[in-house]
């Protein structure tokens, strides 16, 4: 009798085994933050991918927390960690999200100050990205990834430019990966003509956004967004008109066809598209020759205006902050 016990008792715990055992492999799932200086140093830096989560404060509206698009990198780049953890022998090393991004979709509309907004100049962002290269360069690290979704052309230049002065000046891989076009329109749903119609496109606080957030914090998402206004826009003149519109609220679109299961496909199709980028980019593909949204964006004449009233407004706040160093520093 106990001789039977023990052996029922063996086949459960291997029938309780069986669905962890794929995941014992040689590969891991690290936060920078957690490691100290041996285990940083211990780690082969030739089969280490870095991962960079980013998440600009800014408005998304009455029914969205700020961090928006934070939630959703992180989403994505726990997507790409368990990517990492089924190729054996590689390392996924995490990074603590960097919640610093430039240009709000408030600029859009002239408003340089809008509640919930608080981004750094594209200056700033690329400075702090470039010193994170040279830092991970500099000790030997080959492959970085920035998962840093926002859409404005400032930030993805300034993200370009650190990921290219990493290529160039230690030899190894720092993308920004919602950078590339095939990743940033990845998880797009079908929509009957009537749902297009009503969200126009959806580029920020809509439904998709909604959507997201529904199924990533559901506890974040305003009941309100369920009778939502609709602000469609059809073209980027139309986005910019209705934001410059008197009272604009903060989203564009149609919230109120949001869904959290809408979400959870949209987060699992472009963690799948953005993992297949990144062994792609790894087994040897070069990321400048892949489509990137700064190209796309620099045809629209609407936007081309709108970047160069943010950089105007950029440099007015650096010699503001000049001239105010300048005098303090005054005997």
């Amino acid at each position: 009798m106990t001789q039977a016990r023990t052996a029922q008792a063996m086949i459960l715990i291997l029938l309780i085994m069986l669905p962890i055992a794929p995941r014992v492999t040689s590969a891991q799932v690290l936060k920078l933050a957690e490691l100290n200086t041996e285990q940083i140093r211990a780690l082969n830096k030739e089969k280490t991918i870095v991962l960079i989560p980013g998440g600009i404060l800014e408005e998304h509206g009455p029914f969205l927390p700020s961090f928006t698009d934070g939630y959703r990198n992180e989403a994505t780049t726990a997507e790409l960690a368990r990517a990492v953890v089924f190729r054996p022998g590689w390392t996924a090393l995490v990074l603590p999200t960097i919640p610093l991004g430039v240009g709000g979709a408030n600029e859009l509309g002239g408003h340089f100050s809008f509640p919930g907004t608080y981004a750094v100049r594209s200056s700033t962002l690329r400075a702090v990205f470039v010193d994170l290269a040279s830092d991970l360069g500099e000790q030997g690290f080959k492959w970085i990834f920035v998962v840093h979704l926002h859409g404005a052309p400032s930030q993805h230049r300034a993200l370009e430019d650190a990921g290219d002065y990493f290529h160039d000046t230690y030899g190894g891989r720092m993308v920004h990966l919602y950078g590339l076009m095939p990743v940033l329109t990845a998880g797009a749903p079908r929509l009957t003509p009537a749902e297009a119609a009503e969200n126009g496109m959806d580029m920020h606080a809509g439904r998709a956004e909604t959507s997201d957030i529904l199924f990533i914090r559901p506890d974040l998402v305003s009941p309100g967004f369920r009778t939502a206004l609709s602000l469609p826009g059809k073209n980027w003149d139309e986005i910019v008109r209705i934001a410059r519109a008197p009272g604009w609220p903060g989203y564009f679109g149609a919230p109120k066809q949001a869904t959290a299961a809408e979400g959870e496909a949209r987060i699992k199709q472009r963690g799948k598209v953005a993992a297949d980028m990144m062994w792609r980019i790894i087994d040897g593909a070069d990321a400048r020759d892949i489509p990137r949204w700064t190209t796309m964006m620099s045809s629209s004449e609407a936007i081309v205006n709108i970047d160069r009233a943010e950089a105007a407004h950029e440099r007015a706040r650096e010699e503001r902050f000049s001239a105010w160093l300048a005098k303090r520093r005054k005997p």
